[in-house]
């Protein structure tokens, strides 16, 4: 289309601009775009992740000063994160009988003291590998040489993490809370504010797929929309899996039954009509700020502890004990991704607890009776 031809100013008036300003080079990004490009990436990452990030930062920056006797800057050469590794990974001695690593005794300690790590030892394999990929995001953003991306540094990892698969290690999960346990632990919830609070917090993350701590804290009254006299349905706005906050068909979750019936009970009793639906209850019983997600699974670990429910919960258990649930019960599992949102088959299957294979056939073939209709072959 020929501009001329269009209601927008000529071209040649905005070429003009160019001979009362700078012109940008096209080739190089100006400090204050990159400072702004910047801003937008930390904005648009969750609240989780900049304080998970964050953490790690630290923790190299004290393990590099206490290692290293300097401030960390990048980038940050190969053999400085190979020595992180070695630091804070176990292997096993020379003599087969105990597991080593190459942190010093004072440096460890004294990590603690300071409060950069929680108690002595290594850490879980899992905090290994995400300080090296915040490392790793790190670099990516400075726009200089990765040494996460090195081949030794990669070989080692992977290496590391077959060593540990090898001696039995495996990643600790948060137990599930599945129907049962959480029938349990709804019913420590009163008629009183906080425990009408708790009943309809519980059974909304639960009995709309298993929502997280984030989304239950972000949940509000104007996404939730009243069909009838029983149920709900409500619209999740921005979450892990729609980071835009785009409106899509497939985020409408229902809310229905001892769930929309906690959730009515609530508003009422808490007369909440806008913004955020999980508020913090003060002395007296009078609504406070919006609950933050650590609140969330506060609220979990009390209520379990309250009913007496054993193991090691948290708000992801409501999510894990959703899907452990549905494979009990044998609810397909495309109904059951698009309740909690899954887009992957291999992560919905990793939710499913051991609990949840109890009631297969083929794991009672040994108990079951042979079908009448069989008979023995005839033996020779």
């Amino acid at each position: 289309m020929n501009p001329s031809t269009t209601n927008q100013p000529p071209l040649a008036s905005l070429l003009a601009l160019s001979e009362r300003r700078p012109v940008l080079d096209p080739a190089v990004l100006t400090e204050t775009a990159e400072r702004a490009a910047r801003a937008l990436l930390r904005q648009g990452e969750s609240a989780n992740t900049r304080m998970s990030y964050g953490s790690a930062m630290r923790y190299w920056a004290a393990w590099y000063a206490a290692r290293y006797g300097g401030p960390l800057g990048t980038p940050v050469p190969v053999p400085v994160v190979i020595q992180f590794i070695v630091d804070h990974a176990s292997r096993t001695s020379e003599d087969g009988n105990t597991l080593v690593n190459e942190l010093p005794a004072d440096v460890d300690a004294a990590l603690v003291a300071a409060r950069y790590k929680a108690r002595l030892g290594v850490p879980a394999l899992n905090t290994l590998t995400h300080r090296l990929a915040v490392l790793s995001k790190a670099h990516q953003l400075a726009k200089v040489a990765n040494p996460c991306a090195d081949a030794v540094v990669r070989e080692l990892v992977a290496r590391t993490r077959r060593a540990y698969a090898q001696r039995g290690v495996r990643t600790l999960k948060q137990r599930a809370l599945t129907k049962d346990p959480l029938q349990l632990v709804l019913a420590t919830c009163d008629d009183t504010l906080r425990g009408k609070r708790d009943r309809a917090l519980l059974l909304f993350a639960w009995s709309s797929g298993g929502r997280r701590r984030s989304e239950v804290a972000g949940a509000v009254v104007e996404n939730l929309v009243r069909v009838d006299a029983g149920s709900y349905l409500y619209t999740l706005g921005h979450s892990k899996t729609n980071q835009t906050g785009e409106l899509r068909p497939e985020d409408v979750k229902p809310l229905v039954g001892s769930a929309a019936t906690a959730m009515h009970d609530w508003l009422k009793a808490s007369g909440i009509k806008e913004g955020k639906i999980f508020r913090s209850i003060r002395k007296g019983g009078h609504l406070g700020e919006p609950l933050a997600p650590a609140a969330v699974r506060d609220i979990v670990k009390v209520r379990c502890a309250l009913a007496g429910v054993e193991g090691d919960f948290s708000a992801h258990s409501l999510r894990a004990g959703f899907v452990t649930e549905a494979g009990r019960q044998n609810m397909s599992l495309p109904e059951t991704m698009a309740m909690t949102g899954h887009q992957s088959v291999t992560v919905v299957m990793g939710y499913f607890r051991a609990e949840s294979a109890l009631g297969s056939k083929v794991g009672r073939m040994m108990d079951e009776p042979l079908d009448a209709h069989w008979s023995a072959p005839d033996t020779p």
